[in-house]
């Protein structure tokens, strides 16, 4: 059995460097171990990887309580949770396993060192964040593939960050390297293809694919080496990802799906009775509001009338993947949901008390329990799912949940006042950094980590014209110097940016805006 756990070629095996053995066992603990686990211990090394604690999940810690998960502690839960179903795995049915292998294998150190580097890329902010420093880095600076917190962390771990054995990137091995490809494919390569609508098109890619995928894993500059990191797999078809980003894929749905409710319970702004009322208002009267029109839909919305939110929900998901959804498992769904959320744990207000913890631990527990053993292995899977997903029973649930999360969470007024200044802060410091290098006279006194991003970012944008002129005339660009040099500056300063800490981020802000009195303490973030 172990044959099939350690079940990679050499090739996922294979560095872009050959290391020494002195530079491939320098970690803490790293001596005689597998290659896997060498990127394990880079990747939890890294500062990237500790910045993680200080930038925002779904709600900010601000006033919030240190209950509430950031991107380190999500990271590790998702870690576990990935670990937990490869291992799994090792018990699974012959065929199923004899699928795996097929497939180039799923080792669990493999999963692990993707889960815990999952986030690396993610901007101050959360996912607001990501949105606004796309749009900045697209509208504002000109970069034809924007930002996305995917491609950011396969730049960190291959470009951005550094150890012993090369000055850029980590040089993991490939099989860890194509496990974090979420989205296996760059931005601009769906710009030349002809318009499909959305449920025929891999999860991510977003139903304008005319103007670039919404989502994607690797900047141009960094497409040769997603390709290189994808050789190793080649049964894995075009757009799918490896087994092992799957199961990282899976973890990271499950315990973001049932974490943040963990969070949003003892943040005390999940409510009985507003999440009771839209639930059971969309199970008694599901045949009246299947009939509604759009526009009639849209305006009960908006009112929030009890259950229109959901029955919106419902259409959207029954539209984009009609491979899987179903009506009567999206009813049962919302039936157990009902019975255990609202019913259960709801029921009983949080307080801090040990009754409250007890039941917010069971419930969480009980639901990665059930999610976990619903994993299904699958040779040819549709275009929008993957080698690994979950059952249909259990992807209902996790729709339903996330719901809950987006209605009573993520919708509320009084976050997206607290998340319109936030986005003023991205806005600020791209617009300040920009201004500033834009300046001849005073460019030179930047940050040197900065200037010297710079000038790295922009060699690649010089190798891409040497090795992938087809970039520049895809989005329309030239590729003289001058363009090379504004598109290195811009990627740097989105690089420099999504760096920092949600503090760092406020902090760096006031000083460029001219509206902080802390130079000496405020400057250490530069």
């Amino acid at each position: 059995m172990q044959s099939f756990v350690r079940s990679h070629t050499d090739g996922g095996r294979e560095r872009a460097i050959v290391e020494t053995a002195a530079s491939a066992t320098d970690e803490p603990g790293a001596a005689g171990e597998d290659e896997f686990r060498v990127d394990v211990e880079r990747i939890r090394f890294s500062p990237y990887f500790s910045r993680l604690s200080a930038v925002t999940q779904v709600i900010p810690q601000a006033g919030s309580g240190t209950t509430v998960h950031n991107r380190l502690t999500h990271s590790l839960k998702v870690s576990a949770v990935a670990r937990s179903i490869a291992v799994g795995f090792r018990d699974a049915p012959d065929d199923v396993r004899a699928t795996i292998e097929r497939l180039g294998g799923c080792d669990p150190v493999v999963v692990q060192a993707a889960a815990a580097a999952h986030d690396l890329g993610h901007p101050p902010f959360g996912h607001l964040g990501e949105q606004v420093l796309d749009r900045v880095a697209r509208t504002k600076l000109g970069l034809p593939d924007g930002f996305e917190g995917n491609a950011q962390t396969f730049r960190i771990l291959t470009a951005l960050d550094s150890c012993d054995a090369t000055p850029r990137g980590l040089n993991l091995t490939k099989a860890v390297r194509a496990a974090v490809l979420k989205y296996p494919w760059t931005r601009n390569e769906w710009r030349a293809l002809p318009p499909q609508s959305a449920e025929l098109l891999p999860r991510g890619v977003g139903a304008d694919s005319a103007s670039g995928a919404q989502k994607f894993s690797a900047y141009s500059i960094e497409a040769l080496e997603m390709a290189d990191a994808l050789e190793a797999f080649p049964a894995i078809g075009q757009y799918q990802q490896t087994v092992e980003c799957s199961v990282m894929d899976i973890a990271d749905d499950i315990a973001y799906s049932v974490h943040d409710l963990d969070d949003f319970y003892r943040a005390g702004v999940l409510q009985y009775t507003a999440v009771s009322a839209e639930l059971n208002g969309w199970m008694n009267a599901q045949g009246a509001l299947g009939i509604l029109d759009a526009a009639e839909l849209r305006a009960g919305v908006a009112l929030r009338r009890p259950g229109y939110a959901l029955e919106a929900a419902w259409r959207h998901t029954r539209a984009k993947d009609a491979w899987i959804a179903d009506p009567d498992r999206f009813r049962q769904s919302v039936i157990r949901v009902i019975d255990d959320l609202v019913e259960g744990l709801l029921t009983i207000p949080y307080d801090g008390g040990l009754e409250a913890d007890r039941a917010v631990s069971a419930f969480t527990r009980r639901w990665i329990d059930r999610l976990k053993a619903s994993i299904r292995v699958e040779a040819t899977p549709n275009v929008r799912s993957g080698h690994v997903r979950l059952s249909s029973h259990a992807w209902h649930d996790v729709v339903v949940l996330k719901f809950v999360h987006t209605r009573f969470v993520l919708d509320r007024s009084d976050l997206a006042v607290y998340q319109r200044g936030q986005a003023r802060v991205i806005e600020t410091l791209a617009e300040g950094l920009h201004l500033w290098l834009d300046d001849p006279d005073d460019s030179a006194r930047a940050p040197r980590r900065l200037l010297d991003s710079i000038e790295a970012a922009t060699i690649e944008y010089r190798e891409l014209r040497a090795n992938a002129p087809e970039f520049y005339s895809a989005v329309g660009l030239e590729s003289s110097d001058a363009d090379i040099a504004r598109f290195g500056r811009s990627r740097a300063v989105v690089d420099y940016i999504a760096s920092f800490t949600d503090a760092q981020a406020i902090s760096v802000a006031a000083l460029i805006s001219g509206t902080s009195d802390n130079l000496w303490e405020s400057g250490r973030s530069l």
